[in-house]
């Protein structure tokens, strides 16, 4: 496909697609990184390519801007960087906010990473069809990889290719809590969305913040819009949204609940004042959390590592977490209550090695498969992210957890029908960014649910006829 394209075919939208796994060798958690003879390295004895001896430089972008993904994620090219000398990893950390739209600019302009990070989705189909990453069904079929789990396969995969090497772990999204605080205001963990409006008011009459939220960043005020779609329609509404077939609109009823329902809590400060002005790059919202202002945050499973990363002690002492709770009224109807949002793959690689003539530079590809598979998924990588907080997505890894959080996330996380990859990953690329725009119209009170939902069905009607 002609790269010169692909700032139109990123606007394009994917149709829904089936997911597969993959077979091939396996291996429960990557390669044995025990002590190593001189000469030796990790990769020695496995069915893997054999990487060139000729000097060869690897762009990696990646999003690993604060502890402990920083390290890990370090480390992990450190001990590629050793065992092959002759290979220099170029490793660029990105902020999570301008991750995508960076990555963009640099595909459209030729400047792309060899190697980078997404969060599977509708994103990684479009790299793909632009032109811009590597199919390696065959080289997952042939060589050794870790055992991931069957939904990350399926998140790694698009239109039965094998498009990406997971490493980022399982991420569920669930409601962070202070426990302190509960338990001096008598709070019980509610179950439901009413009771959840119920601990909101108490929380609110005795001078606390409900929510930490930090909308600046957009996708994380959709985190509750998600859910109450989710709580109120199952999956059902969404999908028909999606595909804008068979009456499917965002004007439907679980959307216009859920924005209705955001907007009630915005009015009745259940939110931080300024909540479109704070930033989760920055770690304003757990900021909040820190300081005793605010008693909850819906967020994803990664902010176990990252809180833990910045006080333990007060992290055992203070934060659980609970499933989002349960719409009475729908549940009494037949909806599905235990759908969750999240994502299976955390994160993946994927590769984008050509050479000039637009054919495939095997070499790089070779040594990309190596550092990806053998080295972020191996012993040492898998125990850094458990003892930071991460869950691999790699078969086996949920029996070791520790973390009483954790184990409540991943229980919730493998009881749900299904789990609903975060909308800003599974949209097309152009509906993705007025989706987000519309979260700040909606939590800044701009626009009304109906609005937005107007918005975004012309922008899937646009994407679905530039298709």
């Amino acid at each position: 496909m002609n790269k010169k394209v692909f700032a139109t075919i990123l606007a394009t939208v994917l149709t829904a697609t089936t997911l597969v796994g993959c077979g091939g060798n396996s291996s429960s958690a990557g390669p044995d990184t025990a002590a190593k003879a001189p000469g030796e390295k990790q990769t020695d004895g496995k069915n893997l390519p054999e990487l060139t001896t000729e000097p060869m430089t690897i762009t990696l972008w990646d999003i690993a801007t604060e502890e402990p993904a920083k390290s890990a994620q370090e480390g992990a090219v450190q001990r590629f960087m050793a065992d092959y000398p002759n290979i220099t990893v170029n490793q660029v950390h990105q902020q999570n906010d301008n991750y995508k739209q960076q990555l963009v600019v640099a595909m459209s302009s030729g400047q792309a990473p060899n190697m980078y990070i997404h969060w599977g989705g509708g994103p990684m189909a479009e790299y793909y069809k632009s032109g811009f990453a590597n199919d390696i069904t065959d080289m997952y079929a042939k060589y050794d990889h870790p055992d991931f789990i069957d939904a990350s396969v399926a998140q790694s995969t698009y239109d039965g290719k094998m498009l990406a090497i997971p490493f980022g772990g399982l991420s569920g999204c669930d409601i962070f809590y202070n426990k302190t605080i509960f338990k001096d205001l008598g709070l019980e963990v509610p179950t439901t969305i009413d009771e959840l409006e119920d601990v909101c008011a108490t929380l609110k009459k005795n001078g606390y913040t409900p929510f930490s939220l930090a909308n600046a960043s957009k996708w994380t005020g959709s985190m509750y819009y998600m859910y109450l779609v989710a709580r109120h329609s199952g999956n059902a509404e969404f999908d028909a949204a999606y595909t804008q077939e068979n009456g499917g609109s965002f004007t439907s009823d679980a959307f216009i609940y859920a924005g209705t329902k955001i907007q009630d809590w915005v009015k009745k400060g259940y939110f931080p004042d300024g909540v479109n002005s704070l930033t989760a790059d920055d770690n304003q919202d757990r900021a909040l959390l820190y300081d005793g202002s605010a008693a909850m945050m819906l967020h994803g499973s990664w902010q176990v590592a990252g809180i833990k990363a910045d006080n333990e002690d007060w992290y055992n002492e203070n934060i659980g977490v609970f499933r989002f709770p349960e719409d009475t009224e729908a549940k009494e109807k037949g909806v599905p209550q235990d759908v969750e949002i999240g994502t299976a793959i955390g994160n993946g690689f994927s590769f984008n090695c050509f050479k000039e003539d637009g054919s495939v530079d095997q070499d790089m590809l070779d040594a990309c498969y190596v550092l990806a598979t053998q080295y972020y998924n191996d012993d040492t990588y898998n125990q850094m992210q458990m003892d930071g907080g991460n869950i691999p997505s790699i078969k086996g890894f949920d029996s070791k957890i520790e973390d009483p959080n954790n184990k409540e996330v991943v229980k919730v996380f493998f009881d749900a029908s299904n789990v609903q990859l975060w909308y800003d990953q599974y949209l097309p690329a152009s509906v993705t960014e007025v989706h987000k725009d519309c979260m700040t119209e909606l939590f800044g009170l701009e626009k009304t649910p109906e609005q937005i939902g107007k918005e975004q069905d012309d922008a899937m009607k646009k994407a679905i006829a530039e298709q």
